[in-house]
């Protein structure tokens, strides 16, 4: 048994792929990944950029659907939905044989509607009704506009990943949105165990940017607080999560069928070579999570991770690290809406670039 599907069967983590390209679909490295328990895959704009730009498997395909007059916004989206729907596929049985917890697929809406809610919601149902498989997730991010679209798109059923959360502030809106979200389904008739979704915490980035605002602060006591922001706000998270997923309220809906939201540590990548290449995969493990990892994670993870139950260790501890922090000058808060704002745009310039190198791309077989 492989350490991924050790983390699944032993401490009920699920593994999921942080990448998605045609040439893994193509040659079967998604299929083998999934043998070794890979359990689900998800995207982004940033990864969908670099797979076309960084591959010629797409060029054909772009140039028939250029040829055939499909404007240029169209074609890319013809392009990333059919890795998606070929992707699904090959996650299909992992959901069926887990009861549609697992072997999910996401796609995320376009990044330049992080701001408007009714245009998310659109993107939305247009992304599930154009695709309308059960395994597939849409990819919300957690931004102001994004938490009401994602109650809405839950009170219609639909199966939703939340992205990019970076507090334990937006954190809670994502519950509550979720949870809220069901009891509207629920009144109007409607099934909440055909729900699915995961809420996104990203991790890594956030040490990064709380590391460096304790390094502007000089040398002190605070220096001592770096690298350990991330992983005690992921752990308060997971308390969160076992606290407003119990009670009376959550009882209503789980005796209905309702699916508790899984955390999704996102981000688990190192960023800081100074920190073990395991760290955000060893110290976030536990029942009822998902860790997307990167390829390099993987290898790392397979060749030395640590096989432990350690998401709901020493809690005292992470919540004793947020107040130094909160004494040390660093507003948690106000990280998140930093590092929110950068996703955001990251994503968006990530588009923004594919875009401007499939315009060339069109242009130059408009030539030939």
């Amino acid at each position: 048994m492989t350490p991924l599907e050790r983390l699944y069967t032993e401490y009920g983590q699920s593994p999921w792929l942080d990448n998605l390209t045609r040439g893994y679909l193509r040659d079967g490295t998604l299929a083998r990944m999934v043998a070794g328990g890979i359990r689900g895959v998800t995207a982004n704009p940033t990864i969908f950029s670099k797979a076309i730009l960084g591959s010629a498997a797409y060029d054909e395909q772009f140039a028939a659907l250029t040829a055939a007059g499909l404007p240029l916004e169209d074609a890319y989206w013809q392009l990333v939905v059919d890795d998606v729907t070929a992707a699904l596929a090959v996650l299909r049985p992992v959901h069926d044989a887990s009861g549609g917890t697992d072997g999910f697929v996401s796609i995320e809406v376009a990044a330049d509607l992080a701001d408007d809610t009714q245009a998310t919601l659109a993107a939305a149902r247009a992304l599930h009704e154009r695709i309308a498989a059960p395994n597939l997730f849409v990819k919300i991010p957690a931004t102001a506009a994004g938490v009401p679209a994602i109650r809405a798109m839950i009170a219609e059923g639909r199966n939703i990943n939340i992205t990019l959360i970076f507090s334990l502030t937006r954190y809670e809106q994502v519950v509550e949105a979720y949870l809220s979200g069901l009891e509207a389904l629920v009144e109007r008739g409607g099934d909440p165990s055909r729900v699915h979704s995961v809420a996104s915490f990203f991790v890594s980035r956030v040490d990064t940017e709380v590391d460096r605002r304790l390094e502007a602060a000089g040398a002190g006591p605070a220096r001592a607080l770096r690298g350990q922001a991330a992983i005690a706000q992921a752990k308060l998270a997971y308390r969160l999560f076992r606290e407003r997923f119990s009670g009376e309220r959550w009882q209503r809906l789980a005796s209905l069928g309702a699916h508790v939201e899984r955390p999704l540590w996102a981000s688990t990548s190192t960023k800081n070579p100074a920190y073990p290449d395991t760290r955000y995969v060893d110290h976030l493990i536990g029942p009822d999570t998902v860790n997307t990892l990167p390829e390099t994670t993987i290898e790392a993870f397979t060749d030395h991770g640590t096989l432990a139950r350690t998401i709901d260790a020493e809690v005292d501890e992470a919540a004793a690290v947020m107040r130094r922090l909160a004494a040390a000058g660093v507003d948690m808060d106000d990280v998140g809406l930093t590092l929110e704002e950068q996703g955001v745009a990251g994503f968006r310039a990530s588009s923004e670039q594919v875009l401007a190198a499939l315009a060339d791309k069109a242009d130059q077989l408009s030539r030939r």
